[in-house]
């Protein structure tokens, strides 16, 4: 760190603490060359994650949106706004580890399926018929199918079963 006074790059931190609400590191350093004293500041970077639409546009992220479709998709469905959070931040947080400053709208969509497909099968229904879609009844049915197949012997909504230990 550059000496703001005589410009010299000899310079050691003499303090460290952070700052009241734990968003950045507050050094105090000397410099070696004129001993004068000074104050940095520490912050993460947050890179500016971008998403890539379908037509190849390109626009900044924004959980709101992903947030808002997970809500439309879990309307009437007995979801809290808890397991909601929850849901966007796992999918936040494995987007934001990738490490890649963009991200496709079909992988969002698929990060957002598989938490639905967990959460609740109707839900997943209603994301998948828009994410996807659907061209025809046909390729409706065969998604259907397929997530009844995945939860063969579950408890779903899906599977029409009750729970086997009413007597």
């Amino acid at each position: 760190m550059k000496c703001p006074y005589c410009n010299s790059p000899d310079t050691k931190v003499t303090d460290s603490r952070d700052t009241d609400d734990g968003t950045s590191i507050r050094r105090r350093r000397q410099c070696l060359a004129c001993g004068r004293r000074f104050t940095t500041y520490e912050t993460v970077e947050e890179t500016q994650l971008r998403v890539i639409k379908k037509d190849g546009s390109r626009e900044l992220f924004d959980r709101t949106k992903i947030r808002n479709g997970i809500i439309r998709a879990c309307e009437k469905r007995n979801i809290t706004s808890a397991q909601i959070e929850e849901v966007v931040n796992r999918i936040e947080k494995k987007i934001r580890n990738g490490l890649e400053p963009e991200v496709s709208t079909e992988t969002i969509g698929r990060l957002v399926m598989d938490e639905l497909k967990d959460l609740d099968q109707v839900a997943y229904v209603r994301f998948a018929s828009v994410y996807r879609e659907f061209k025809d009844i046909g390729s409706f049915m065969s998604e259907l199918e397929a997530l009844m197949n995945s939860h063969k012997g579950k408890d779903t909504p899906l599977s029409g079963r009750k729970d086997s230990h009413e007597h």
